[in-house]
């Protein structure tokens, strides 16, 4: 373990270079490390589409260099000035501008805020934490948002009883579970809202890009598997309804037709913009459909919403639902894979491993 005098540890460093960052494994000492009231050993971050984005160049992601990039870390409390975490206390932190403003957590230890951190909930481990990430809290952040807006797996139909002709007065009510959808299904929140939103009880449909994704999908929870370029398709003001509520990480031309298709009443979660910014619809869903547009941020998301969305994952997304979804890499690894992932040849979690050598 380093130590005050210097010892050094390995992290990975962005420097502005041309058209992209340099991205190189590098030896700080703890000296080197921003300042913060709580030093953590690192023992696995996360490589997410954002830090994919920010180690390729292929978007705006880091504001200077240079920068440890990771927007995720989970780890143990080596030295602490904060009343509220000891040495030992096993850690998580996601957000809040790490890996962007200041550095992050693909890095051997960090300095942080103590506000920006949570404890790692009881019974699970840095791994798992890192298994779930930003990706996972930004999911269960979206299904909190659609279960506020009314959105449950079984609800009653618009036809009373079994038949048409049945009365009007009958307190037997024909109780359905409507489609609710997950555009890029294959990618880390959608992987995961699949798993979260099958596993309450949801019939979900999965879109996505990956022709090879079918199997992956379904193993995992998705009812139906379409392909992403159905929800590409330039859509008119109002389409047919098809969804009771979706969440949506692509944007774009996609969130205009998922909007168009949303049922009467429904809700749709957005929560990322990979297929761009720019939103060109009409207000037709929300005014003549009532339909609901709810957005997520997991990054400035408050202390106490964290904590109970963790909670919900520590309950609801055990280790043995994450195992297909997640693959371990080194610190090594992650210049390559992230280029895989902005090619849009990721699936599922990537946990990089600060132990591990590559």
């Amino acid at each position: 373990m380093p130590d005050p005098s210097g010892e050094p540890f390995r992290a990975l460093m962005l420097r502005q270079g041309g058209d992209e960052p340099t991205a190189e494994i590098t030896r700080l000492t703890w000296r080197d490390l921003p300042e913060g009231d709580v030093l953590v050993r690192v023992a696995h971050s996360s490589l997410n589409y954002k830090d994919a984005l920010a180690i390729t160049g292929a978007g705006p992601v880091v504001r200077e260099y240079p920068m440890v990039p990771g927007i995720d870390l989970a780890g143990a409390v080596v030295d602490s000035s904060s009343p509220d975490y000891r040495l030992g206390d096993a850690v998580l932190l996601t957000g809040w501008g790490i890996g962007e403003t200041v550095w992050g957590g693909m890095a051997e230890y960090a300095r942080v805020r103590s506000e920006h951190l949570i404890p790692i909930p009881e019974g699970r481990d840095a791994f798992w934490a890192m298994s779930v990430g930003t990706a996972g809290l930004t999911a269960m952040l979206a299904v909190m948002a659609l279960e506020e807006a009314g959105i449950w797996p079984a609800q009653p139909s618009a036809t009373r009883g079994p038949s048409d002709d049945t009365p009007a007065d009958s307190s037997e009510v024909r109780v359905e579970r409507l489609p609710v959808l997950v555009t890029a299904a294959s990618g880390g929140v959608g992987s995961i809202a699949v798993s979260l939103l099958a596993g309450a009880g949801h019939y979900v449909v999965a879109s996505s890009g990956r022709q090879d994704s079918g199997p992956f999908l379904r193993s995992i929870g998705a009812s139906e598997v379409i392909e992403r370029v159905e929800l590409e398709q330039s859509a008119r003001p109002l389409e047919q309804q098809r969804w009771a509520g979706a969440i949506d990480s692509v944007g774009g031309s996609t969130l205009a037709r998922v909007l168009a298709e949303t049922r009467y009443g429904g809700a749709v979660a957005s929560c990322g913009l990979v297929g761009g910014g720019a939103l060109h619809t009409t207000v037709m869903p929300f005014i003549l459909r009532a339909v609901k547009l709810l957005g997520v941020n997991s990054v400035f998301t408050p202390r106490d919403l964290r904590l109970k969305a963790w909670s919900r994952l520590a309950y609801e997304l055990p280790s043995d639902m994450l195992q297909p979804l997640t693959r371990v890499i080194s610190l090594e690894e992650v210049h390559g894979m992230a280029r895989q992932m902005v090619a849009g040849r990721g699936r599922g979690r990537t946990v990089v491993d600060l132990a591990a050598r590559g």
